[in-house]
């Protein structure tokens, strides 16, 4: 295994709508005792770096490591290997066994019934309770949270609204909620703009 890795973000239009971001509270709770901190921090990780770079990155193992905290090797022994292996078993991965890419979801599915199986009573009766809750929520509300929170992100890093737009179909997201979703970030982002302007001004 190389000292960098190519890492793409796994477009998945079913998962993307219906699942959860890996820095949510479901992925603490729920996917934390069946996956382990590391693979759970490496996630967190990817998608913070994917919400800058959509389109993918070169993951540094050995720095990745150190930033994770699990040390600061490289190579077929390094945790963050390891810990990409682990995903791949967990279908939360995949390997691409011509190239060294590997893709990794941005949006986790939720805990598969044979792994809730494993959860201890408490964490069980805590799932059931929030799938209750959760019952009368549509697939939209959760997909537009996401769109815009990726769109507000890039427009602040000085993408403007159409790159935006581009970016959020790229990743899979219906073209009239890409529309929406950077139309609104542009408007959060000015509004912002026009405070700091007009408290400079005072």
């Amino acid at each position: 295994m190389p000292a960098t890795i190519t890492i793409k973000p796994w477009l998945d239009p079913v998962v993307d709508v219906l699942g959860h971001d890996p820095r949510s509270r479901y992925v603490e709770t729920f996917w934390l005792p069946t996956l382990g901190p590391t693979a759970v921090l490496l996630l967190r990780h990817l998608a913070d770096r994917f919400d800058r770079t959509p389109e993918g990155l070169d993951l540094t193992v050995a720095d990745t490591s150190h930033a994770l905290g699990v040390g600061q090797r490289d190579g077929a022994s390094s945790p963050i290997v390891r810990t990409l292996r682990r995903l791949v078993q967990f279908d939360l991965a995949c390997e691409d066994p011509m190239s060294d890419l590997i893709a990794v979801r941005r949006t986790i599915p939720p805990v598969a019934a044979r792994h809730l199986r494993r959860l201890p009573a408490e964490v069980q009766a805590q799932h059931a309770e929030w799938a209750e809750s959760q019952g009368d929520e549509a697939p939209l509300a959760a997909a537009r949270r996401r769109s815009r929170r990726v769109a507000f992100t890039l427009l602040e890093q000085g993408d403007d609204a159409d790159h935006v737009e581009r970016v959020l179909h790229s990743m899979g997201f219906h073209p009239a909620l890409c529309h929406e979703s950077a139309h609104w970030a542009h408007q959060r982002h000015q509004e912002a703009l026009d405070h700091v302007t007009a408290l400079a001004a005072s």
